[in-house]
């Protein structure tokens, strides 16, 4: 049986977007994120983060300082009883100054390649799964990966997952 999943997008959704965050030190969660990642867990759904992380490709830091952070979130989300099941993200962009990321790619958010491949890497059932985040560039690749996105707009997470699972 296919597994059900909530993306999440990462910066301005679970955690305060500031710009190209890559420092633990720089991170916040947003309201209710921690609980709704919980929640989600608690419900038997995977936990799965998507983002676009130009700032690797425009030199501003290293692919390592992404799986750094994202070590990290999942350390801190122990503390809680959470965990995030998988990350995927996108180093990539068409004019940015390191060469070997700067290419027009199909995971680059609106693009679905990266909810295509937590699809297929985790046998997700598309039709019992969602994506929130706060970005049109969200919404519209969950749409184009047919799955249910849903906009995030600040409000406290965990009280808008509960309102489509």
């Amino acid at each position: 049986m296919a597994n059900k999943a909530i993306f999440f997008d990462r910066d301005g959704t679970l955690n305060v977007d500031v710009d190209y965050l890559h420092r633990k030190e720089d991170f916040e969660w947003m309201p209710g994120a921690i609980e709704a990642i919980r929640y989600a867990n608690e419900a038997g759904f995977l936990v799965i983060v998507v983002t676009n992380q130009s700032g690797v490709a425009r030199g501003f830091f290293p692919e390592s300082d992404v799986t750094e952070l994202h070590d990290f979130m999942n350390d801190e989300l122990k503390k809680h009883g959470a965990h995030i099941d998988a990350f995927y993200y996108c180093p990539h962009l068409p004019d940015g100054k390191i060469k070997q990321y700067a290419i027009s790619c199909d995971c680059r958010k609106p693009r679905p390649g990266l909810i295509e491949r937590a699809v297929k890497e985790h046998d997700i059932d598309r039709a019992s799964s969602l994506l929130i985040g706060d970005g049109d560039r969200d919404i519209k690749s969950a749409e184009s990966a047919h799955i249910k996105g849903v906009k995030y707009q600040g409000e406290n997470l965990l009280e808008l997952l509960k309102k489509y699972i």
